[in-house]
């Protein structure tokens, strides 16, 4: 079981820069890949989105690409010989003008653009996608891994509430077995209290009771509620994705609480299936979070 939440990063050198990437995560019905990369390299969104794509299966994913200036050191600095040449013989030509030196400093080379410093248009999205493919999977190897910790977790939490509720079902069996007959016993005294009594064994006493437990009978609603609280365990310990799975389940665990609370006519099991019902919500709550 992997949670759709988690961070992954890396840095990879490539020319004179750092290209470092991250990736994060967030629960999504869907899979969802946003990325984020410099313009000049647009054309590698297609080959990082599959890279991610094969990866996940649910979820939304971001992925920063960038490049960093190393600091402290002048290697970031570009020169651009073309121009550098051209402006050699324009300087010669005014020189031969003027007649005498011209003296330039760095500053005014900065200024016309013969020394730049490194900017993603000067790596072409080859160089920069053989230095970030390898950068990606260390990140992406990083971000499933604490997706893999976080699903344990959830796992954890998961089956422990699963339990509470099959403690819940016990607790509804229990008392939806004596739901009948304390019909009897209320109806008996209201009539007695009525100045009507009559005997158990009375027809029409018998006939009531039976159809009274036979509407309030929510055997069937319990079995499956059982049945579908031992998939729900099976599936968490599928080593695949299953939080639509377990969204799904949980659905058909609610219905059967429902059906089970409007049948009983019950307070005490009313109350019960409330509680139910408040333990279910947090684990539908959590099921969001699953891939």
């Amino acid at each position: 079981m992997n949670s759709m939440t988690g961070f992954g990063a890396a840095t990879a050198p490539l020319a004179s820069s750092t290209l470092r990437i991250e990736i994060s995560g967030v629960n999504r019905k869907q899979a969802e890949v946003a990325i984020s990369l410099p313009r000049a390299w647009a054309e590698l969104e297609t080959r990082v989105r599959d890279l991610i794509t094969q990866a996940i299966s649910r979820g939304r994913v971001n992925v920063t690409i960038s490049l960093q200036q190393n600091t402290g050191t002048s290697a970031g600095l570009t020169l651009h010989r073309d121009k550098l040449t051209a402006l050699k013989t324009q300087l010669q030509d005014v020189e031969l003008t003027l007649g005498t030196p011209v003296e330039t400093t760095l500053d005014a080379l900065l200024r016309l653009g013969i020394l730049s410093e490194e900017t993603e248009a000067d790596i072409t999205p080859e160089q920069a996608w053989e230095a970030a493919e390898p950068a990606i999977r260390e990140a992406l190897d990083a971000f499933l891994l604490l997706r893999a910790r976080e699903g344990a977790n959830l796992k954890t939490d998961l089956l422990a509430r699963i339990a509470t509720l099959r403690g819940y079902r016990h607790e509804l069996i229990d008392r939806a077995s004596g739901v009948a007959v304390r019909h009897r016993d209320t109806l008996m005294k209201r009539l007695e209290e009525a100045g009507l009594p009559l005997p158990l064994d009375d027809e029409r006493i018998i006939k009531e009771i039976a159809l009274y437990a036979d509407r309030c009978d929510v055997s069937e609603e319990t079995t499956r509620l059982g049945s579908h609280l031992d998939q729900f365990c099976t599936i968490c310990e599928k080593d695949e994705p299953v939080g639509r799975t377990l969204d799904f389940l949980c659905q058909e665990i609610f219905r059967e609480l429902n059906t089970t609370g409007s049948k009983a006519n019950d307070a005490e099991l009313a109350q019960l299936v409330v509680s139910a019902k408040t333990e279910l919500e947090k684990i539908r709550e959590q099921v969001q979070n699953v891939e």
